[in-house]
């Protein structure tokens, strides 16, 4: 009895000395797990700011990890001793073919890529989600770079539709205004295609001699609209009828300021539609330069309709 007893506990004890054996090898490679670099992700090497933070995280990884908690900089902007504009999504390779059936990579965002280029685009009507777009972008860029110029380009009709319909309150205009006035940066403006109501207000609001028009953009101004009643009581529609009265007499001091024009001839002007080409707005005030690529000087050497009229001997008769 003895004798089966030892060999039990012999037997036991080898088998667990061999299964200690076994299992050592797995702690000891554990350990060299624990000890080795943790992989980093794949990142684009051509993002300044993922490649720095990326070889900030291997080098020194303390630097992050203890950052100070009352710190006025933006997360992980002070690993440069100059921020500069991050690489954003829409930085796609170049090569890429988009005509292909499947695609590999998305396309390019073009608002992020205009906004890239120090580029703010209004294309549609003065709504609210234009306009805090818009302010947003406008605040962005000046915190980037408060001293490169911004630029506006304007295709908008203003706070109504085409067909004049109201699609948007009166202040959304003066919020865009008053975003441009509270910037240390030069606004150049540019209109490409219309800029009706508001959006002529935005065009003229451009820094003195960087205020510019397509040769065959339109600008336009008009007294603003009063929006759909709808069934509100004869009291709330004379609310609304005096609120825009105000409005509109705001509208023509900003415009009298900005196009050097008195307001009696603003206002006078504004009781209609007055449309206005490029070379008309010039002479109103409304921009300083009309975009004639390599045009300047055939436009500059063109005579005056007076001119033209003298020369083919036809006489202006006098109004009676």
């Amino acid at each position: 009895m003895a004798n089966c007893v030892r060999m039990a506990m012999a037997s036991s004890l080898c088998c667990s000395s061999s299964a200690a054996m076994v299992q050592s090898p797995k702690r000891r490679s554990f350990g060299v797990v624990n000890s080795a670099k943790i992989p980093m992700p794949p990142i684009n090497p051509k993002d300044p700011f993922l490649s720095r933070l990326a070889s900030l995280a291997a080098t020194s990884p303390d630097t992050l990890l203890n950052r100070p908690k009352n710190s006025d900089t933006p997360p992980f902007l002070d690993v440069f001793d100059s921020p500069t504009l991050m690489a954003t999504p829409a930085q796609v390779e170049r090569s890429v073919s988009y005509n292909e059936h499947r695609p590999r990579r998305p396309p390019p965002d073009l608002p992020s890529l205009l906004l890239h280029g120090r580029i703010v685009y209004i294309g549609m009507p003065l709504v609210p989600a234009v306009t805090e777009l818009v302010v947003a972008e406008l605040m962005y860029l000046q915190w980037m770079d408060p001293k490169e110029p911004i630029y506006l380009y304007i295709n908008s009709t203003g706070t109504t539709r085409d067909d004049g319909e109201t699609v948007g309150m009166e202040t959304e205009g003066f919020a865009i205004y008053d975003a441009m006035m509270q910037l240390k940066n030069e606004i150049h403006t540019v209109a490409v295609g219309a800029a009706i109501g508001q959006a002529c207000l935005l065009l003229s609001a451009g820094s003195k001699g960087k205020r510019f028009m397509m040769p065959h953009a339109k600008a336009m101004i008009q007294q603003p609209r009063v929006p759909s009643s709808g069934l509100m009581p004869a009291s709330d529609v004379l609310i609304r009828a005096k609120e825009v009265i105000i409005n509109r007499d705001t509208l023509v001091k900003l415009l009298a300021k900005h196009t050097g024009n008195s307001e009696e001839t603003v206002a006078n002007l504004m009781k209609r539609p007055f449309y206005m080409d490029s070379t008309r707005a010039k002479d109103f005030g409304v921009i300083d330069k009309i975009l004639w690529r390599g045009q300047e000087k055939i436009m500059a050497d063109a005579a005056a309709p007076e001119d033209w009229d003298k020369n083919a001997g036809i006489r202006v008769l006098d109004t009676v």
